[in-house]
């Protein structure tokens, strides 16, 4: 299918998952253009009129190699894009620059006429708040684990006495380094004696820990649902990868519906969703990140992922 406009793939540049579906893409014959929005004023390039034309917009993205007409693209993978720091300026000249970049570059990307977004930026960057998400989370029906987010100590310290068994998780990750050492922050476990007054500096998020026996990876691409039992003994499997085991489960046909219509809230076309499992056998909500992680997984389970993410974007429109 050549006649339609070329699908945009946002990106860095060692991006093995986006690899996997631009390759998928050019088998099929679809045109793709794909750019590092941290290219800008090197590699790339943009043009964009608005009030000159009967289109909303127009205009070009142009790489060295692809130039994408900007009224006729048909979706925008917005997958690990970078934007540019622009550390040879000095401090002011950097964030005047960088602000730019993000409301030209970015605000022509975000107007895209005719476009199926997987996913639209600002749709990412509002699911992404986990407060938010739990509450809809709620709202739908879902089972959450009673969380508190909060700067007040003695709220906190109040909280961990009620629940016993709780957990601390970041409300963003965020990169942390100290000198040359990249650092991360697991869930993991909390007690109140662990506690001081540093905690009043910025909001936390603590929650009762589920009794769990598996995790549940939920992959959601349009109306697909890919679900993935991730059993181990870790409270946070992702510190692990080789501790992991992997299965393909079916989930009840009600929490299917309750995940695409978590996604349908949002507007976001697709994303990945964590839950735990207890010994009952219930689902507990834990979180969503809509632009998550998962190559790994079709090599784990041979799920056709890859398959359903080009048939998403190849399909085009709004």
């Amino acid at each position: 299918m050549t006649d339609m406009g070329p699908v945009v793939v946002a990106t860095e540049a060692d991006d093995q998952t986006a690899d996997l579906v631009i390759t998928e893409l050019n088998r099929r014959g679809v045109p793709v253009v794909r750019f590092n929005p941290a290219d800008i004023g090197g590699d790339l390039a943009v043009s964009a009129r608005f009030g000159t034309c009967p289109a909303p917009v127009a205009g070009q993205v142009r790489t060295p190699s692809r130039t994408a007409d900007l009224k006729n693209i048909r979706s925008l993978y917005w997958r690990r894009p970078t934007w540019p720091a622009f550390e040879h300026l000095d401090e002011a000249d950097a964030r005047f620059a960088v602000a730019q970049v993000r409301h030209g570059l970015g605000g022509v990307l975000y107007a895209l006429p005719s476009c199926r977004y997987v996913n639209h930026p600002l749709r990412n960057f509002e699911a992404e708040h986990k407060p938010l998400q739990l509450a809809v989370a709620q709202r739908l029906g879902l089972t959450v684990p009673p969380t508190l987010v909060s700067n007040d100590l003695g709220q906190v310290r109040e909280f961990i006495a009620t629940h016993r068994d709780v957990v601390y998780k970041v409300l963003r990750w965020t990169p942390y380094r100290r000198g040359e050492n990249g650092m991360t922050t697991w869930t993991e476990p909390v007690t109140a004696d662990e506690l001081d007054e540093s905690i009043t500096v910025v909001p936390h998020l603590f929650q009762a820990r589920v009794d769990k026996v598996a995790d549940l990876r939920v992959v959601v691409i349009g109306q697909q649902v890919f679900a993935v039992r991730i059993d181990s003994d870790l409270l946070d499997w992702r510190q692990d990868y080789s501790a992991l085991t992997y299965s393909v489960t079916d989930l009840p046909d009600r929490l299917e519906k309750t995940l695409i219509a978590y996604l349908e809230h949002f507007g976001l076309a697709s994303g990945s969703f964590d839950l735990a499992v207890d010994r009952q056998g219930n689902a507990h909500w834990l979180e969503l990140n809509p632009n998550g992680q998962w190559g790994w997984l079709e090599d784990e389970t041979e799920l056709k992922l890859t398959a359903a993410f080009a048939d998403l974007l190849e399909q085009g429109g709004s």
